[in-house]
This record gives C-alpha cells, structure tokens and sequence, in this order.
C-alpha cells in the first residue's frame, strides 16, 4: 500500500511539472492571468477527458483564474463560433485540448489570440518526458534546425523502406508557412517547401488525412509499400500493389474538398526524443497522426492541396536526413550536436543531453515493424 501511494505521488508529481512546464515556459501565464481551456465534448477519447480537470486543478493553485468550455471537432477546418473567438480574445491564454486547434493550426484566424495546442494527448504523455522536458530548450533548438536547414546547399532524405529524395536546402517563404498557434510540446521543425525536392516516398500501413478535414474514407490501408514519385510541387506517379487505389483515394479526397489532388506542399520531420505513442497505429489511426509525429523516427508530407497541411499525411518511417552529407537525422534518431549550436543547446538545459542519448523508440508500429491497420 506504502508502495502504490508512493508511485500516485510520484505520477502527480510528474503530471503537475509537465503541466508547469506547458502553462509557465510555453505559455508564460502568472498569477492572476486568465485561462479558457478549450476541451472534446463529453464522450470524445481523443483525449483523456480527465487531462482539462488536472490542468485546470494545476492552474488554480498557481493563481490562474480557469474556464473550461467545449470546442467540437468539425467536418471542415473553420473558426470557432464568434462566442468562442469572443472568449479566447478576452482569455490571456486560450489552451487547446480538442482538435479544433489542431484543425486551424496554419489558419491566420488564430493568430491574434495566440493559443496553446497541445500535442500531450492524455496524462501519460503529459508527465512523461515529453511533457516535462523544458520547452525552452526546445524553441532554441527549433530555431537551431531551422537555420541548418535554411543554410544548407543540399537535402537528402532516405529511409529502409525506400524513400529517397533531395533538394537544394529549405527554403522557407519570408511570411507564413508555419502554425499561427504556439505548440506544445514544441516537438517539428518548420514545414520545408516541396519546390525544388524530387525523388520518392516509401508509405507502409495506410495513407490518412492531416487533421484539417474530415472526409469518408478518412484512411486508405495499405497491403505493401507504396512508393510515390513527385517533383516538385507535384505528384507524378505511384507504385507498388495499392497504386491504382492510391490513385482514385487522392483523385476522391481531392474531388470530396475541392482540393489539388496531386499537390505536395511541405515536409518535415520529428524532433523531440521524449514523444511516445504506446498503442498501435492502426488501433486510432487519427489519433496516432495527432501523437506520434513528434518523434524523430516520423517524418511526414503534407499533400493533396496547396494550402498547409493539405489533406492527406504521408508518413516516412526511420528517415536519414543528411544536410550537405551531415546525417543529422540518422535512422530516425536525431543528433543535435551535428548541427552548429546544438551542443551547446544540449549542454545549457538540463537533462536535455540525456533525453537525446536515451530517446524513445515506441511510436506504435506493428510487430512486422511497420505501421499498419491489422496488426
């Protein structure tokens, strides 16, 4: 009994740091500030509904004053009702718990009131590593990638499964291109603009949809490997067993949205160590998109429309992204200390440098060791 209230403490403890670290070093809320915590409707598993209750509980016991109000996810990605943008304009924070936030995260509508989005699904998440590890060390290091990819002459990205292609650095556009909320955790470098990249794409698993819409079928399973071919900005061929399939899912998804089917917008990839997802892919493949991509073992395409994020995720497994012949990423793991700046980065924030030598490996593949929706 001593023993299992021991762990609870030890679990609380935990959750309130991740909670800390996201209300405080992500979102700089201090005593007195108001919070209006944005959570699914009753019912919705997307999160754990017990999350909202334990950050708003954490708040309160740092002075915040704490609203908690539903935002419903929606078939298409638009602004929330007036009576919602009405509180969030007048909130000094409004946090996100609902993928309503998700939905919106390029749309210029949010960037007046600047929300939080969390990415930390469920409490687990919350006080892991993931959630407690200090988001300031990871916006220096956003900004520290960033740069190695903007001055980069040349991008190679290879994966097991085939995927190869290259292009000439990022070129990241002067204005726009990135997310008008504030993430956390902090775990994707800015999207790189597909101009100028060619090459290939291995896909195992299924192909699935960005979050921005909802759209019926939302996933396409995949019997084998799926290899698409684009240049540039554009889609050019596909291969493998499920091509034709590939094929009519981008031609219906484009059609269904009034969308540029074959558009390849952006790509990019994980980069926080401590993101986990312990249950299979396939088991909720729309709640794995929203979980998982943060590790350095996915990298992920935004395609099918020309505006971010698209509407259908291509999802790379273990990539190798080399930077002028540097494998900053190799194998899915993520060596900061490869990039000008990022030794020092690990070496200023604490445990920082241990979280990047011991990372976490489980992002819900199937035994095979690949994703999919059967295993």
């Amino acid at each position: 009994m001593v023993g299992h209230v021991m762990l609870q403490d030890a679990a609380q403890t935990d959750l309130r740091a991740g909670i800390l670290n996201m209300l405080c070093h992500c979102a700089g809320m201090e005593a007195g500030h108001s919070l209006l915590i944005l959570t699914e409707p009753a019912g919705n598993i997307h999160y754990d509904p017990e999350l909202a209750p334990a950050v708003a509980e954490v708040a309160r016991t740092i002075g915040l004053r704490v609203r908690v109000r539903d935002l419903a996810h929606c078939p298409r990605a638009t602004p929330p009702p007036p009576e919602v943008m009405q509180d969030m304009a007048q909130a000094d924070l409004a946090l996100f718990l609902t993928r309503r936030g998700d939905q919106l995260r390029f749309d210029p509508v949010l960037a007046r009131t600047a929300p939080v989005m969390c990415y930390a699904l469920d409490r687990a998440m919350m006080a892991s590593r993931f959630g407690q590890a200090d988001h300031r060390g990871f916006v220096a290091l956003l900004d520290c990638l960033n740069a190695a990819l903007a001055g980069a002459r040349h991008i190679h990205v290879t994966c097991p499964l085939g995927t190869d292609f290259a292009g000439t650095g990022a070129r990241f556009p002067e204005t726009g291109g990135e997310v008008t909320v504030r993430r956390f955790p902090l775990s994707v470098f800015s999207p790189v603009p597909a101009t100028g990249y060619g090459g290939k794409i291995a896909v195992a698993g299924f192909l699935t949809g960005t979050g921005k819409s909802r759209y019926t079928p939302y996933d396409l399973p995949l019997a084998d490997v799926l290899h698409i071919r684009f240049e540039g900005t554009r889609i050019t061929g596909f291969d493998g067993p499920d091509a034709v399939a590939a094929r009519a899912h981008y031609a219906h998804v484009g059609a269904t949205l009034g969308t540029a089917a074959r558009h390849v917008h952006s790509w990019h990839a994980g980069m926080h160590p401590g993101c986990a997802y312990g249950s299979p892919a396939g088991a909720n493949v729309e709640r794995w998109g929203s979980g998982a991509f943060g590790n350095p073992r996915v990298l992920h395409f935004h395609t099918c429309g020309a505006v971010a994020p698209g509407e259908i995720s291509l999802n790379v497994i273990d990539p190798t992204i080399r930077l002028d012949g540097v494998p900053v990423w190799e194998a899915g793991r993520l060596f900061p200390e490869r990039v000008a700046g990022g030794a020092e980065i690990l070496a200023r924030h604490d445990g920082m440098a241990e979280l990047f030598a011991s990372p976490e490996t489980d992002i819900g593949l199937a035994p095979s060791g690949r994703l999919s929706m059967r295993e």
